[in-house]
């Protein structure tokens, strides 16, 4: 069986993150960045989900450390905002 397309996972793990605290902590940011990178690069689909998840984290209230490490996400594999 075909293994599904990485976005689909992505997107899947993020209900997890909003379901369980409603905020994205620094843990579960990498475990979405480890996810898309884990072919070695983000495709345009995977950018478009992280950009997504990123956007819908930065309507509350996000630790410091979280929002940088967004910003670099976004700067280092061209997310958008």
């Amino acid at each position: 069986m075909a293994q599904p397309k990485s976005h689909l996972v992505i997107a899947l793990a993020s209900i997890q993150v909003f379901t369980n605290d409603g905020t994205l902590d620094v843990a579960e940011l990498q475990n979405l960045l480890d996810l898309a990178l884990r072919d070695q690069t983000i495709d345009e689909d995977e950018k478009r989900v992280l950009g997504n998840i990123f956007k819908q984290a930065e309507l509350g209230s996000l630790d410091p450390e979280v929002q940088r490490r967004i910003a670099e996400a976004r700067q280092q594999h061209g997310i958008p905002a």
